[in-house]
């Protein structure tokens, strides 16, 4: 059954990095809108006639609090006719028809199993949710190990906020890759090239070793990915290669 449309405010714009904004909407005629961290809402923009061409879909970047608030981080592109009016024509006090909280990508109801959450650009958006939903609940939990992929320094989402959190929350591990940076620059070290090949690393130094003659044992996982699809296909191709069941792999694709 479809969800009633309904009415959002805009009432708070950032901008996270030079092509990315951060925008809250204050959910009009609730007090609270409650939804599972890793949903999203679908926004009907006045770009198109035809409405299945104008809506978008946004994963919920914020946590449940509460509130009537949710938090979007959205990245510009140049031919994306949602992007362009959401950039260039919403500001605060700007009103959005939108329907939600949709989506079962979403944490299970017993975390039993280390958590891998790994994602590309504004594909951070479900896990930023799932992490501070963790800390915050003190929901048991193994390991989570978020691994964000970008090009350069200037493309982080939330870097320091993740940081931070990587010091308070036990078992949380916040690991970002660069694709176009070179060591040398930045001043401390960091992780180089592509996703793939730090979950790889993580999952083969945690194998714990079988008994005498047997082979090491995969130690038991959940991975979620979020992010292009050029990159969520291969990480399902690499994490089954690993000895991973296609059953603990979730995904969300955009774009």
């Amino acid at each position: 059954m479809l969800q009633p449309w309904q009415t959002g405010k805009v009432i708070r714009i950032e901008n996270e990095t030079p092509g990315t904004r951060r925008f809250w909407i204050e959910m009009q005629g609730m007090k609270s809108f409650d939804f599972k961290p890793g949903q999203f809402i679908t926004l009907d923009l006045p770009i198109h006639e035809k409405p299945n061409k104008r809506w978008r879909s946004y994963s919920i970047a914020s946590w449940p609090d509460g509130t009537n608030v949710v938090e979007l981080v959205i990245v510009y592109l140049e031919d994306g006719a949602g992007t362009h009016y959401l950039f260039n024509e919403v500001g605060v006090g700007s009103e959005l028809t939108l329907r939600g909280p949709q989506g079962v990508f979403t944490l299970p109801e017993k975390i039993e199993k280390d958590l891998f959450f790994i994602c590309t650009g504004t594909g951070i958006a479900p896990f930023r949710s799932m992490s501070h939903y963790i800390f915050n609940h003190h929901v048991p939990h193994g390991d989570v190990y978020l691994i964000f992929g970008c090009r350069k320094f200037s493309d982080s989402l939330y870097r320091k906020e993740l940081e931070e959190m990587e010091g308070k929350m036990q078992g949380f591990h916040y690991i970002p890759v660069f694709s176009r940076e070179t060591q040398g620059s930045g001043g401390q070290p960091f992780r180089t090239g592509y996703v793939h090949a730090v979950y790889e690393e993580v999952c083969r130094n945690n194998m714990q070793l079988g008994l005498a003659d047997e082979a090491a044992i995969l130690k038991p996982a959940s991975f979620y990915l979020c992010g292009w699809r050029n990159m969520v296909d291969e990480a399902k191709h690499r994490i089954q290669a690993l000895g991973y069941h296609k059953k603990a792999i979730h995904q969300e694709l955009y774009g």
